[in-house]
C-alpha cells in the first residue's frame, strides 16, 4: 500500500518504521521540510517529502500532528485526492500540556470530529491511545494471550476495515469502536487510553467511558 505520513514525531516516526518494515511504500513529511527527515529516511527506506507529496498518490494518509497544528496544515491539502483515500487521525487534545484551549472541543466536539472538520475530509481515529514505543515492541501474532487491542472509530465501513487490517498487520487486535461521533470513548482520560488492554478489556473500557472530561484534560 502507498501510505503518506504527515508528522514525524514519536507516533509518526514509529509508524514509518513499522509500515516500511511490512513492505509498504511510505512517504513521510513534517512541517520543517523533507531535508530534516534524512535520518529517518535512511533508517527506514521511506521517502521524505512535503506534506503535499505525502498525499499525492497515497491510498492512506496518517495525520499525526499536535491538535493545535491541524488548522495550520496547507490549505487544500486533500484537494484532488480520490474520494476513497483513507485518512487516519491519531490526534489527542492536550489543552494544559500542549495545545491550549480549542473552544469546539471544550464544548463537546470529539477531537477527531473536529480534526475532520479542519481537514475537510472524513477521518478514521486510530493509534491515539498506545504509547509510541509499544508500536515498535508490543505487537504479537494473532491468538497470543493478552495481545494488545486498539480501538478504531470511523463512519466509512470500508475505510475502517482498511485501518483495522493495518492494526492487525502491526501485531495488535483491531476493535471497531463505532462511529466517529463515539471516538471520545478513546480520548485522553478514558479507561482505554494508554491501558494496553486485550480485546475484551478494550470493549469493556469503551463501554465504561464517560464523555465528561476529567479536570486535567480540560483547558
Amino acid at each position: 500500500m502507498k501510505i503518506g505520513i504527515i508528522g514525524a514525531g514519536n507516533i509518526g516516526g514509529n509508524l514509518t518504521r513499522r509500515f516500511t518494515a511490512l513492505g509498504h511504500d511510505v512517504t513521510v513529511a513534517n512541517s520543517r521540510g523533507p531535508q530534516t527527515l534524512g535520518d529517518l529516511a535512511r533508517e527506514t527506506g521511506a521517502t521524505p517529502g512535503t506534506q503535499q507529496q505525502a498525499v499525492q498518490g497515497a491510498e492512506l494518509v496518517v495525520v499525526t500532528v499536535p491538535q493545535k497544528n491541524v488548522p495550520d496544515l496547507p490549505a487544500g491539502l486533500f484537494d484532488g485526492a480520490p474520494g476513497d483515500l483513507v485518512v487516519v487521525d491519531t490526534g489527542n487534545y492536550y489543552p494544559q500540556q500542549r495545545d491550549g484551549r480549542i473552544a469546539a472541543i471544550e464544548d463537546g466536539t470529539p477531537e477527531s470530529v473536529w480534526a475532520a472538520e479542519q481537514l475537510g475530509r472524513p477521518v478514521v481515529k486510530a493509534f491515539n491511545g498506545i504509547y509510541a514505543a509499544h508500536l515498535l515492541d508490543k505487537g504479537q501474532p494473532a491468538g497470543t494471550p493478552d495481545r494488545i487491542a486498539l480501538p478504531v472509530a470511523g463512519d466509512d465501513p470500508r475505510a475502517k476495515a482498511v485501518v483495522l487490517q493495518l492494526v492487525e498487520d502491526l501485531g495488535f487486535t483491531g476493535v471497531d469502536a463505532g462511529p466517529l461521533a463515539e471516538s471520545w470513548r478513546q480520548q485522553p482520560g478514558t479507561p482505554v487510553y494508554g491501558a494496553d488492554l486485550d480485546e475484551d478489556g478494550v470493549r469493556s473500557a469503551l463501554a465504561e467511558a464517560s464523555p465528561q472530561r476529567l479536570p486535567e484534560w480540560r483547558a
